[in-house]
């Protein structure tokens, strides 16, 4: 039986599977729903045990909620270990009056099926499943090409806050030779992609702090500083006339686009309309000299994620306010440090604050770095046949995330090269009511991961190890 049709022939499997999964709503920022992450991970366990993993565990043995562990030796004794990473907890669905069906009870209408977390994670995960039981069929193997291990975390939805806690302290079951993140989409259905760069990202609220009481504005406005009238200033001066970011050093270590992925970014098919249409939004702006797409996903950001103070109701107040605060975050590419980012920040902040108001910053952590996945490695080129193969021979194109997660902090702590393998879509509402996933996207996920079990066997360790930037 081939990749495909073992594929075919248990599509509804799938699909009765993640019935049962979508239907826990595991949203770890929630702490009323902890219980529920924790059912969603014993859910998965019992869902890679049925699937033949003999080691299966739910890490709870520190501060994270629940993650799942997995491990599948192969038989081979110079086997690929390969690491996959995902997570199962879920965003929250809030506001509910603008899903159109429950957002736990998933709702399959042709194509589509609709729930929270049916693309982000729990649907891509699932694919992983079924593509490692196509693998066994089509190959008549017993064990996997490769050593799989999983691990799945349940707080990437809260920022994932104690992931590299949960990394030292289980470091050593770690060990591999290449990481596979399930994460993430493509393009489009017809334009097979896989990401090959996450964003970092340091973020903060600045408080900025006038005089001691609010003060009457007739009586002491042109006279005093005006906190409110300062972080405006101070958010303003963030960008220049041609969108580049203005924090002292930010641009110093940006590992910039290379001639190849600015030429193969450009065969990216452009919907400058349609996106905007998503986007809700009537222009496009950023740094000049750049893509749209080279904006979203390989250039780093500054973007007011809130700004605020003084009276807030309605009619009018007239005061100078004794507060004001920006929350201000920066997405970072490859090569950028967060914590110099940092120091650039607090220097720009007390250059432009005016004397007569104090200035504290709150960061929230010490950030994420950026990963990026080199186009000339075999790791990639065994992603990308993967893909190829499953997607009838069609060519594969990178593509950048201008989101951010803990990706960089899994590269970091095992050394290996990472590549993404996900299979979302622009339209899959992740984050957002009425999120959905495309079913055939997910059976193209299983025939991927089918594929690439078997390409990274045949490059062999010492080819993937050799190839981490």
């Amino acid at each position: 039986m081939t990749i495909r049709e073992y594929v075919g022939a248990h599509e509804s499997a799938l699909r009765a599977d993640l019935d049962q999964w979508l239907r826990i709503p595991g949203i770890s920022a929630q702490p009323d729903r902890h219980g529920d992450v924790r059912r969603s991970a014993e859910w998965f366990a019992d869902a890679l045990r049925r699937t033949g993993f003999p080691t299966v565990e739910v890490w709870d043995d520190g501060p994270w909620l629940p993650a799942v562990y997995a491990e599948w030796p192969s038989a081979d004794p110079d086997a690929v270990t390969v690491l996959v990473y995902g997570h199962h907890d879920v965003q929250p669905v809030d506001p509910i009056e603008l899903w159109h069906t429950d957002p736990f009870d998933p709702t399959v209408d042709g194509d589509l099926l609709r729930a929270r977390g049916a693309s982000d994670d729990k649907g891509q995960l699932l694919f992983h499943l079924l593509g490692l039981q196509a693998h066994l069929a089509a190959t008549g193997r017993a064990t996997p090409a490769v050593t799989l291990k999983y691990v799945i975390e349940g707080e990437e939805e809260s920022g994932s806050p104690h992931f590299e806690e949960l990394l030292v302290a289980h470091r050593d079951r770690l060990d591999c030779d290449v990481v596979v993140v399930t994460d993430t989409g493509m393009i489009a259905p017809d334009v097979p992609s896989t990401v090959t760069g996450m964003r970092g990202m340091v973020a903060a609220t600045i408080n900025l702090h006038g005089p001691d009481l609010d003060l009457h504005s007739g009586v002491f406005g042109g006279a005093v500083p005006n906190p409110a009238t300062a972080v405006a200033r101070l958010v303003a001066a963030l960008h220049d006339e041609q969108g580049r970011v203005q924090v002292p050093g930010f641009y110093d270590d940006v590992l910039e686009l290379t001639d190849q992925e600015r030429e193969l970014f450009a065969r990216v098919p452009s919907d400058e309309a349609g996106f905007l249409k998503v986007a809700q939004s009537r222009a496009l702006a950023g740094e000049d000299g750049f893509s749209t797409l080279e904006r979203l996903g390989a250039r780093p950001t500054a973007e007011v994620n809130g700004i605020g103070g003084g009276y807030q109701g309605a009619g009018h107040k007239t005061i100078i306010p004794s507060d004001a605060f920006a929350k201000i975050s920066f997405r970072l590419v490859a090569d950028q440090d967060p914590a110099k980012i940092i120091k650039g920040v607090e220097q720009f902040v007390a250059e432009q604050v005016p004397e007569g108001i104090t200035a504290g910053i709150e960061w929230e952590g010490p950030g994420v770095r950026a990963c990026l996945v080199p186009l000339d490695t075999p790791a990639y080129a065994a992603l990308s046949a993967a893909i190829s193969a499953a997607f009838d021979g069609a060519d594969v194109l990178p593509t950048r995330e201008g989101g951010s997660g803990p990706e960089a902090a899994l590269q970091q702590a095992v050394g290996v090269p990472l590549v993404f393998l996900g299979v979302g879509l622009p339209d899959d509402q992740i984050h957002a009511p009425n999120e959905k996933v495309n079913l055939s996207m997910l059976y193209k996920g299983a025939e991927a991961t089918a594929h690439l079990w078997a390409r990274f066997a045949e490059v062999g360790r010492d080819a993937l190890r050799g190839s981490v930037r």
